[in-house]
């Protein structure tokens, strides 16, 4: 039995472009009831929305939604600080959508875990990037079996900036974003690489490259890492090279995945369209080349498919949104990124960057449905990140700080 989907954002400022998004579906289906934000300019902003219930306390904003019959909760906050209100959210009976990373410690990928498990919660990670259109076509090419076997995949992120820019987006000295490791943003890199292939990450192995320009900007962002590449061992035995968030002086993020009879990829020199290679000895009778350049067709992706034509990250907003609707509707659909595979990718963040400190080591990411490995980890809250008076961090943000 369907039921209207009742949201609450907390982060006004990545949450926006979702309020947007879903203030044009039948507020029937669902709706935006309450936005939080500890920030007063962007409640400000969110006047434009009128008649949206506005908080600046997160616990005043769940009592609210209690009332108002607020189901889910969809969390735009701070990169590294989901997992407690994730945890809150659910411990009052809502669903969870989590934008970017689901967890930033070992120790609370167990905690969600357990949390979901508890609550009997639905938990969906937003990560936007799988639904590029050039990113859904490859994937509809791998599961029509046109690469046989997966055996090679890379995902690079590139988000590089101005150091003003850069100054701009690190507001204050204990900012995640002045401390963040280039493994923990990973999810961009390897999050599409997962949903095209249908696997998660099992082990991991990690390097990181000193950047000196960023050097130049170390007073507020000691994080003077350029790059973190991690090598991964995926659950389907497929081998991935992911990066985290770089600052590369690099075009476009890119995707590629390699099988045993052809390859696909795109970004970059492929101009939005996906390269579908075969070499001479694999390629199919029927197929006229070795090499074509496949232009997405929006039509065979459903009839909503062109409205995401106008929404973020190549319309990957537009499908979070949807997957929304078909998760949280009462419908009994389970969300891919679910909790397990979500705290699996955060877990290969986490264990890359102490790979990155300690000279590439292998280390195996904890099977998260396992009760007996969670024990293992469940205490594990080993964090690059310091607390908003600037202590508890554990790690170093920088392989020039020092070694695991």
């Amino acid at each position: 039995m369907s039921q209207t989907i009742k949201v609450g954002v907390f982060g006004a400022g990545r949450g926006e472009p979702y309020i947007d998004l879903i203030s044009r579906e039948d507020p029937d289906v669902i709706r935006v009831v309450a936005v939080c934000d500890k920030r007063a300019d962007r409640l400000e902003n969110m006047k434009k929305y009128e008649g949206l219930p506005r908080f600046s306390d997160f616990e005043s904003f769940l009592e609210y939604g209690k009332k108002a019959g607020m189901n889910a909760v969809f969390l735009a906050n701070f990169f590294h600080q989901h997992t407690p209100y994730a945890i809150r959210a659910m411990e009052n009976g809502m669903d969870v959508v989590s934008e970017c990373t689901a967890a930033s410690t070992l120790k609370e990928c167990v905690e969600l875990c357990r949390a979901v498990e508890r609550t009997e919660r639905k938990y969906i990670l937003a990560e936007n990037y799988p639904f590029m259109t050039p990113n859904l076509l490859m994937k509809k090419l791998i599961d029509q079996g046109t690469l046989g076997t997966p055996l090679y995949a890379e995902g690079e992120y590139n988000h590089s900036g101005t150091l003003a820019e850069l100054r701009e987006l690190t507001p204050f000295p204990n900012h995640w974003r002045a401390w963040m490791p280039r493994t923990y943003y990973v999810t961009h890199a390897m999050g599409p690489l997962m949903y095209m292939t249908g696997s998660e990450p099992r082990y991991v192995s990690a390097r990181a490259a000193h950047s000196g320009l960023l050097e130049k900007i170390r007073d507020f962002r000691p994080n003077d890492d350029g790059m973190a590449r991690l090598f991964c061992e995926m659950s389907n035995g497929m081998i991935a090279s992911v990066t985290g968030c770089t600052a590369m002086a690099s075009d476009y993020s890119r995707y590629r995945v390699a099988g045993d009879i052809a390859s696909v990829e795109q970004g970059g020199y492929t101009g939005g369209k996906v390269r579908l290679f075969y070499t001479s000895h694999t390629k199919p009778a029927d197929v006229p080349n070795e090499e074509e350049y496949l232009t997405p067709d929006l039509a065979s992706f459903g009839p909503k498919a062109e409205q995401a034509l106008n929404a973020g990250h190549g319309g990957g907003d537009f499908w979070i949104v949807q997957e929304m609707i078909e998760v949280l509707g009462g419908g009994g659909r389970e969300p891919f990124f679910d909790v397990y595979r979500s705290v699996a990718m955060s877990a290969a963040a986490i264990l890359g960057w102490r790979s990155c400190l300690n000279h590439g080591e292998n280390f195996r990411i904890p099977d998260f449905r396992n009760e007996e490995e969670r024990r293992a980890v469940e205490s594990d809250d080993l964090t690059p990140f310091p607390d908003e008076n600037g202590e508890g961090r554990t790690l170093p943000p920088s392989t020039r700080y020092g070694r695991y």
